[in-house]
């Protein structure tokens, strides 16, 4: 992919680690300059920084709290500063997936996953879409944003109530977007990933790790870097004509027979 996102300045939050990290490299790899996004792992996000510059790239750390809305826009703003006015693609990665039965649950929790996972992505797609369309006036360049969703947006898994219905909303919310922002040249989708494999999993959770191996036709978890290279398409020209769409990334399970 060397080369696909020469030119373009990127955003992704959450990304000190994990799947973030994994979307941060993959940008990076394919020729984007990237702000890494944190919340509390500073070590984590300047690694990922470090990473880039190790291999020649471009990269800065940036800090925010994205479950208030000004912190969004202010870090909106730092980035695109940062990458000299321009920002060309975000991914709303950042969010929570706590586990808990719905039965005691109270509203305070569910806002909590809420403003997590949902209200964060419209506070910060609404704050990269000013500064993409004064890019678009500019240079007639538009942008791309991508929200990280989930399987679960529609297929539903116990104690994760809130966490499923956040992004369902997060798919839904791209779609409205796509309608709205597509005249500016904007385009908006999302990328739903199935189980990724993280350090510690198999052992933290052998049950579910053996039931998903079982079923996945691929035969396997997936990678962080699989999501990079979706989203790595989606911001890219070879997507030009792609926004309002949900990119399934689970190596098949979705495809499952539930019968």
């Amino acid at each position: 992919m060397s080369g696909l996102l020469d030119g373009q300045v990127a955003l992704v939050t959450g990304a000190s680690g994990g799947i973030g990290r994994g979307i941060a490299l993959r940008f990076a790899e394919a020729g984007a300059a990237v702000a890494v996004h944190y919340r509390t792992d500073a070590e984590g996000a300047r690694e990922a920084v470090e990473l880039i510059e190790g291999a020649g790239g471009s990269a800065v750390a940036l800090h925010a709290e994205l479950t208030v809305e000004t912190e969004c826009h202010r870090l909106v703003r730092e980035a695109a500063e940062w990458g000299g006015g321009t920002l060309t693609a975000l991914v709303d990665n950042a969010g929570v997936q706590p586990v808990q039965e719905l039965p005691g649950m109270t509203v305070t929790d569910w806002r909590a996953v809420v403003d997590a996972n949902l209200s964060s992505v419209f506070a910060c797609t609404q704050a990269a879409v000013e500064v993409m369309r004064e890019g678009s006036d500019r240079d007639g360049r538009g942008g791309s944003i991508t929200h990280i969703a989930s399987i679960e947006a529609t297929r539903p898994a116990p104690l994760h109530a809130h966490y499923s219905a956040s992004k369902a909303a997060v798919v839904m919310h791209a779609r409205s977007a796509a309608l709205e922002y597509g005249p500016y040249g904007i385009r908006v989708n999302t990328v739903s990933p199935g189980l990724i494999d993280r350090e510690g999993l198999a052992e933290a959770w052998p049950d579910g790790v053996r039931r998903w191996q079982q079923a996945v036709p691929t035969g396997r978890l997936g990678r962080p870097e699989d999501v990079g290279d979706a989203c790595v398409f989606l911001a890219s020209p070879m997507a030009s004509w792609i926004t309002g769409h949900d990119l399934v990334v689970d190596g098949g399970v979705s495809a499952r027979p539930t019968w």
